[in-house]
Parts: C-alpha cells; sequence; structure tokens
C-alpha cells in the first residue's frame, strides 16, 4: 500500500489544456510534486520530478509523453506557484464551497477506512460528475481517494512549452488519466490517496 497525503488542483484553461496538479508533502518518494497535462487533442503529459516517481505514476495512470524535470512548488498565502523547465503555471486559490466545508468535518481516521471512500463513490459521482473515490487503474492497481477539504481556483496563469494557456476555465471535457476526473469546477482539494497492487 502505498500512501499520498496532500492537495491535487483541477484546473482548465480556455485554450483547452486542462492540467491535475499533485503536491504531496508526505509520500512513499518524499515531499514530491507531479503534473498530468491533457492537451486539447488529447495527448496526454506527465510531468515528474524523478524517474522513481514517474515509472510509478506511469504505471498507474495513462500517459502518452513522461517528462523527467524538477517540479518546484512554492505557496504564498493564497496563490500556489508550480515550475518545471516546460511549465510556469500560478493559481490562486478562493473560498471553500459548501461541500469543502461538509468535507472539513470528515474525522481522518473515519477518511482513512476504505469502507468510507467506498460509500463515497456513488455520491461523488452523482454531486461532482466524472469524479469518483476508488476504482482500478489501467494498470491494475486499486485506488481510494478521500477528500478531506476543497476550495475554489480563482485565478490561473499557465505557459507551456512557451506557449500561453489562457484564462481559467472549467475542466472540460473531463480529464483521462485514470478511472476518474477532477471537479469541473477549479478547484484544490485535500486529499488522501492510497495505492494498491491487490
Amino acid at each position: 500500500m502505498w500512501e499520498f497525503d496532500g492537495a491535487i488542483a483541477g484546473i482548465g484553461t480556455t485554450s483547452g489544456t486542462r492540467l491535475v496538479v499533485g503536491m504531496w508533502p508526505v509520500s512513499p518518494f518524499g515531499s514530491v510534486t507531479d503534473v498530468m497535462v491533457e492537451r486539447p487533442d488529447g495527448h496526454r503529459i506527465l510531468l515528474a520530478p524523478t524517474q522513481e516517481l514517474a515509472d510509478f505514476i506511469a504505471a498507474t495512470y495513462q500517459f502518452d509523453e513522461v517528462r523527467v524535470t524538477p517540479v518546484l512548488r512554492v505557496r504564498d498565502g493564497k496563490k500556489w506557484m508550480v515550475s518545471t523547465a516546460d511549465l510556469a503555471l500560478t493559481f490562486d486559490v478562493g473560498r471553500r464551497p459548501a461541500l469543502g466545508w461538509l468535507l472539513s468535518t470528515v474525522p481522518r481516521r473515519l477518511a482513512r477506512a476504505r469502507w468510507w471512500t467506498t460509500l463515497q463513490d456513488p455520491i461523488a459521482g452523482i454531486v461532482l460528475d466524472g469524479v469518483h473515490t476508488r476504482g482500478k487503474s489501467d494498470g491494475g492497481r486499486l485506488e481510494w481517494y478521500s477528500a478531506l477539504d476543497m476550495h475554489r481556483v480563482k485565478t490561473v496563469s499557465a505557459r507551456l512549452d512557451g506557449v500561453e494557456l489562457g484564462e481559467l476555465s472549467p475542466v472540460s471535457p473531463p480529464v483521462r488519466f485514470g478511472f476518474g476526473s477532477t471537479p469541473e469546477n477549479p478547484s484544490l482539494v485535500r486529499v488522501l490517496s492510497r495505492v494498491s497492487d491487490d
């Protein structure tokens, strides 16, 4: 069982490029950040700071291209900055919606229970179209996601491979890295993620 404790930002842009940023202060690979990108034409890119992490993620999710590159994550209050040799991303986090308030009341001990994650899955699929809290990846691994909080993303500035990606937009169509997407409304979700081979 691999456990990741941190946050996931799901961001859409008016160019049609969508980004999913995993920010993990606690993980089996240390404090790491990875970025999954899907271009408008469906081309999926993984940006990961080490070959070990890239291999793990690529064995769990589906990508057309994997880039191993240092990934820098900086937080300044409600502003988050993520950068690599190819990506410059800044986003501002705003208010907590009603769902975020509800999620913030879930005790960590309960959030760690597989049965709780399983119970949440059909509810998440109804409330947040395309979102799942458990499932099996294309690589055959089992995954559980327990959300502990949520905040809206208010603004974004992003440049990938020297091209500006435009303004903030819904994460639509849903990204296709694994068995589920992020919320359609750009969000930063505090999450506990667990991955298992069986």
